[in-house]
């Protein structure tokens, strides 16, 4: 069932809502005037009625059980905020992107940016002069946090009103207002195919955000059986769970539908809770391929999920929900220990570089062994799941975020240190994604960031951020997230990326993601395909990786200072990050090996060579 306002054309508009436990639901129409319209019981609790003389732009209402009236759950734009009227949305646009055949999901490098900070205006359209720079470095797919209507302080300038990461959203198909209008999202979406990028969107389907959140006046969306960090779970298997579930697939198929966005990433989907015997997530990935069947690319889905459980991204004739992809967030969790040191929370369970050689080959640290934060045995083998089902990245918003004060690793570590963060993860097997201005070496930080109008939830969220921190046992408090000036100082600087070794580590990124790209042992995602050793006394990773024509030898020196070490094999040298053209102090490394010489590693480098016989 397809639920919301559906402009038809020619002032035609049908209005849909689910409220199976309700004796009446109306549309309230107010502009232009007033008029109160009922709408008509239909099948499995939905309601539904067809108004004429509704032309795009009208505001609207519903009313229940002839008393309060509340925005449309499934509304497609607020205009005023999460507390304001829906407003009705005509979705003819001019595409341009009929020539657009997709980007194959693992030759996908991901960009994460989030639109309020991305660029000085905070918008969808702003982003799109920047297009042509991210595609000179080699992105070919951006991932929008999320812009599900968010709350906002309505009595100052929009572009300061709403900050929010977009995790705080409560109607999930309404783009936030502040950002732009559902034109101007496709506009960018259509530019960026334009341009060879895939656009991925960031969806929360796992809760709604505390402020402007009314969707249990219309139906039982929630349910107490379990509970999320953020409150009640949503409804997936419950009661009257058939409304909820459809409510979240409809989203899905909104977004690829009416907005040509290339995949999905799931927030957290550890938060979805089904015991049924068909989860949602399988029903949803079968809704999602189904569509792809009429279309002239495949969409995806892809899972942020910390459970280190295949089952998420095997067929279902495996017994899996058929989702195309996972985040890995051991590999961030080994390679981040390994390059700052730190071991609170969650990063006790690492700090080997063992574990960093495990994540390159096995995927998972940990497949079911004991972890010393969780205290319990955690995850399992993946072992039968192809390496390009994986995505992993050094920095993320949420790994920058559980910094103190939103610091980047170009604050925490060296420069040689971001050029091998940088290598280990764009030469790994993986799906690689950088976070926005990690490319550069962004100084600006990424904190957490947001805007409400009630004071009591102005207050629990600097409390619950405080909590949060305690597990890191750092001594301060982290900055207010309700400052605005919080929100402005995180906003890129984008003109670094011109200046002194933000230039340089531009290029160094530019020239991995090339060599990823073109490299025929690179494009080898086969999981026979790669071997990996350590050493933890020098702190050494080293990685092989082969096909069928060539081989690839990946030296990384996680060491403070310069190490030695034998290389049996003859060898040419691609990539030296401690070359002077990187912005090292010089490499000793020779450019062809004849085998069995010993080799000096400076601190915080790496080298890439090709094995065989070469020609010196």
């Amino acid at each position: 069932m397809r639920i919301g306002a559906h402009y038809l054309g020619n002032g035609e508009c049908t209005f849909t809502v689910w409220s199976p436990t309700l004796n009446s639901v109306a549309v309230q129409i107010l502009t232009p005037g007033q008029q109160v319209i009922p709408l008509k019981p239909q099948a499995e609790g939905y309601w539904q009625v067809k108004v004429n003389d509704v032309y795009p732009g009208t505001l609207y209402r519903y009313v229940l059980d002839d008393k309060a009236a509340f925005a449309d759950p499934a509304s497609q734009y607020q205009p005023a905020g999460v507390h304001g009227a829906s407003q009705v949305v005509d979705h003819q646009f001019e595409w341009t992107d009929t020539a657009w055949a997709g980007i194959p999901l693992e030759s996908m490098i991901f960009y994460e940016l989030h639109v309020g900070t991305f660029t000085p205006e905070g918008t969808f359209t702003a982003i799109i002069p920047r297009l042509a720079e991210l595609r000179e470095l080699g992105i070919n797919a951006i991932e929008i946090m999320p812009i599900a209507q968010f709350p906002g302080d309505t009595h100052i300038e929009p572009a300061l009103a709403y900050r929010n990461w977009g995790y705080d959203g409560v109607y999930p198909y309404a783009v936030q207002n502040s950002y732009g209008s559902p034109a101007d999202l496709k506009q960018l979406v259509n530019a960026c195919h334009q341009h060879g990028i895939a656009v991925v969107l960031d969806v929360v389907y796992n809760h709604f955000g505390p402020e402007g959140n009314y969707m249990g006046q219309f139906a039982p969306y929630f349910t107490k059986t379990y509970k999320t960090p953020w409150g009640n779970a949503m409804n997936f298997d419950d009661a009257h769970s058939q409304g909820v579930r459809n409510y979240f697939i409809e989203n899905a198929l909104y977004w690829l539908r009416e907005f040509h966005i290339d995949a999905l990433r799931l927030d957290a989907i550890q938060a979805i809770y089904d015991l049924g015997a068909k989860h949602f997530l399988w029903e949803l990935a079968e809704a999602v391929h189904g569509f792809c069947q009429g279309e002239t690319w495949k969409r995806h889905l892809i899972a942020e999920s910390d459970l280190n459980n295949p089952q998420i991204i095997r067929p279902p004739e495996l017994g899996g929900y058929g989702l195309d992809a996972q985040w890995s967030d051991d590999f961030h969790h080994a390679l981040h220990v390994l390059l700052t040191g730190d071991r609170q929370g969650y990063y006790e369970d690492f700090g080997k570089c063992a574990d960093l050689a495990k994540a390159y080959t096995n995927t998972f640290v940990y497949d079911w062994q004991y972890t010393p934060h969780r205290r319990r045995f955690h995850g399992i083998s993946c072992s039968d799941r192809p390496l390009s089902q994986f995505l992993v990245c050094i920095q993320n918003h949420d790994q920058i975020g559980n910094q103190m004060k939103g610091e980047r690793l170009s604050d925490r570590i060296s420069f040689a240190g971001l050029k091998l963060a940088a290598g280990a993860v764009l030469l790994s097997p993986y799906l690689p994604l950088l976070f926005m201005g990690e490319e550069y070496g962004e100084t600006a930080p990424f904190m957490y960031f947001v805007s409400h109008s009630d004071p009591d939830l102005i207050q629990a969220v600097r409390a619950g951020r405080r909590e949060e921190f305690e597990a890191f046992h750092y001594a301060e408090n982290p900055p207010d997230p309700e400052s605005a000036e919080t929100f402005l100082s995180c906003k890129l600087n984008w003109e670094l990326r011109y200046q002194g070794e933000h230039q340089i580590l531009w290029n160094w990124y530019r020239q991995l993601i090339s060599l990823r790209q073109t490299h025929p042992v690179l494009k080898n995602y086969d999981r026979d395909s790669i071997a990996a050793t350590s050493d933890e006394e020098k702190k050494l990773v080293i990685v092989r990786r082969w096909c069928e024509s060539s081989e690839l030898v990946l030296l990384m020196n996680f060491n403070s200072s310069p190490v030695t070490l034998v290389m049996s094999q003859q060898g040419k040298k691609i990539l030296d990050s401690a070359d002077v053209v990187w912005g090292g102090s010089g490499s000793q490394v020779p450019e062809f090996l004849s085998g069995g010489e010993e080799l000096r590693l400076e601190a915080s480098s790496l080298v890439l060579f090709e094995v065989g016989e070469f020609d010196f």
